[in-house]
């Protein structure tokens, strides 16, 4: 039986965005609030981030792929994105 993968934007403390995947959501925001070595780098002094988005893929390598589509939008098109 395969993992349910996640795609989720993050709003940090500076009112940045910022997009990862993960199988666990909550345990992930958690991580990133946290801001131990889990965190990413990125969110580690931009604490506390807040879940803004998510969206559910089949696998990986579909998680990994819409990611990185989503990184390449634009700040406007990634508020729009949660905004939907």
């Amino acid at each position: 039986m395969s993992k349910c993968w996640f795609v989720y934007v993050l709003r940090c403390k500076d009112d940045s965005l910022y997009a990862g995947i993960t199988t666990d959501i909550a345990r992930r925001v958690a991580e990133h609030n946290e801001g131990g070595v889990k965190s990413a780098k990125y969110t580690r002094n931009r604490r506390p981030v807040a879940l803004e988005y998510f969206e559910q893929c089949d696998d990986r390598s579909s998680a990994t792929k819409r990611e990185i589509a989503i990184k390449k939008l634009t700040r406007k098109q990634k508020l729009l994105l949660i905004s939907s």
